[in-house]
């Protein structure tokens, strides 16, 4: 966990807070005074828990795009595995502006990284000069994707 994330509060995710999130996840752009009326609260008393749960990093309010479509040529996901601790490879990966989702994981892979890139040029250097460079980095894999088919944010929280 780094620094950052331990600074920051943390927000309790009551009843209330729930329905927000999930009024957010089906539209974020929903008005806080339409949420509001959702959960009984005034648009004020819902901003400043917007506020708590997007300063806290429990909440982000983003557009999602797909690459593809947006003239990136070439998404992928890459397995990496490694010798050592994946956390220094893991950081590492995380520095790569190409790079847009890194995770640690048990199984066959140590890490899998979400490249966007705008060429199969762009793809090969960012895997052969940078991922397989990296210190740690035992082997890669790569998974081109062909088309993107789904992809959601809207799970609902516990």
């Amino acid at each position: 966990m780094s620094s950052a994330e331990t600074s920051k509060s943390i927000v309790p995710l009551d009843e209330v807070n729930k329905v927000i999130v999930e009024q957010l996840q089906q539209d974020g752009r929903t008005s806080y005074a339409a949420i509001g009326k959702v959960v009984g609260l005034s648009e004020a008393a819902v901003r400043a828990r917007v506020q708590r749960l997007l300063d806290a990093g429990v909440l982000q309010i983003i557009g999602v795009t797909n690459p593809m479509e947006l003239g990136f040529a070439r998404q992928a996901m890459v397995g990496v595995k490694v010798t050592g601790p994946p956390e220094p490879v893991a950081a590492a990966l995380e520095a790569l502006e190409a790079v847009d989702y890194v995770v640690i994981t048990a199984g066959t892979f140590d890490i899998l990284v979400e490249i966007v890139c705008e060429s199969d040029r762009h793809l090969l250097d960012l895997v052969s000069g940078s991922i397989r460079t990296i210190p740690g980095v035992l082997t890669t894999e790569t998974f081109v994707y062909l088309e993107l088919r789904k992809q959601t944010y809207s799970w609902g929280v516990r």
